[in-house]
């Protein structure tokens, strides 16, 4: 926690001089429509905390969040244009722009610099690691980011997916299934289905979380993703709402306790302490990494993507040849991220 606070006040500092410089030009009450991925849970606490600590007011936006189905689930809300922006996994952005050519979707700002993407199993039924899977019964739902990158994790570690038993399943299922022992494993965030065993009563020294990028995966994860037609046309718009988003993950990381609560006002079903648990190791885990650290939020390294693609290609056959520059643009950061220095 004192790391996390460390870093928060230098970041605080490069976003106010990076407001001065983008709210000006933004329209006063310009409403936008933001589509998260998944539910209100802890990790979803930092935009509603740009809400209440009146980031996106400042910056002139009056912003509606709207929960999600799946990782996959707002690339076609953005890409039709229904939400100007939304919250998704990067990989599933790149094969929906090879199978939709043209379409007017790109990421504008990293946020899960280390992806969640895990194989949440359980000791008691044989699985401790990737090779405890062939031979074991798997759940999956099937858009699902984290099933979307298991052949790439399958690859990389020499498993045999004709060997595992696939059951496919729904979300609200996925984790009372495997806290039944109804399946061995399932795909998943790290941060939900652990936590979400927990609360179903599954002991902790019992949950293996096998977390794909420690497993060969060089992935990015989820990214705020944007309407390019609209992005094109509000330039400063999108700049002003993305310092806010920013300004919403300092004060998360600065205050955990304060943003939770701004979650459990919007998911006023949700247990605070168990949200707050969520959020701290989606903190730890996948956004404070030492790149971002060191280098700066928001940004993807051309070179790393690069290489994400052809890991990418390793299971998944493009239909057109790939280029990196329809999936991240950082047009909309200042220079070199939101520095954590």
């Amino acid at each position: 926690m004192n790391l996390i606070r460390k870093v928060c006040g230098s970041l605080a500092n490069i976003l106010g001089v990076f407001l001065c410089l983008t709210l000006a030009p933004a329209n006063a009450d310009t409403k936008i429509s933001f589509a998260l991925d998944w539910k209100f849970e802890g990790p979803s606490a930092p935009y509603f905390a740009a809400i209440d600590n009146g980031h996106f007011a400042a910056a002139g936006l009056d912003v509606e969040i709207s929960p999600g189905k799946g990782s996959l689930d707002a690339i076609p809300k953005v890409a039709t244009g229904a939400y100007p922006v939304g919250f998704a996994d990067i990989n599933s952005l790149i094969k929906f722009l090879d199978q939709n050519p043209g379409a007017p979707v790109t990421g504008v700002m990293m946020v899960y610099d280390k992806p969640p993407f895990a194989v949440i199993g359980r000791k008691s039924l044989g699985i401790n690691g990737p090779d405890d899977l062939e031979g074991s019964v798997l759940g999956a739902p099937p858009p699902d980011g984290a099933w979307a990158q298991f052949p790439s994790f399958a690859k990389a570690n020499g498993i045999d997916m004709d060997k595992i038993t696939v059951e496919p399943l729904g979300f609200p299922t996925r984790e009372p299934m495997l806290a039944e022992g109804k399946v061995d494993s399932v795909t998943g965030f790290s941060f939900s289905s652990y936590l979400n065993l927990v609360k179903l009563g599954v002991p902790e020294e019992d949950i293996s979380t096998i977390l794909m990028a420690d497993y060969g995966l060089k992935l990015y994860g989820n990214a705020i993703i944007a309407n390019t037609d609209f992005a094109n046309e509000n330039a400063a718009v999108l700049k002003a709402f993305l310092t806010a988003i920013a300004a919403g993950w300092i004060d998360a990381i600065s205050d955990p306790t304060s943003a939770v609560a701004s979650l459990i006002k919007r998911n006023p079903a949700a247990d605070a302490t168990l949200e707050e648990r969520r959020l701290m190791l989606a903190l730890s885990a996948n956004v404070l990494t030492d790149n971002v650290k060191a280098n700066g939020m928001g940004m993807v390294e051309t070179e790393r993507l690069k290489e994400a693609i052809t890991q990418l290609g390793e299971t998944y056959e493009f239909k057109g040849k790939p280029d990196v520059s329809l999936y991240f643009t950082d047009r909309y950061l200042p220079d070199g991220g939101f520095s954590l220095d």
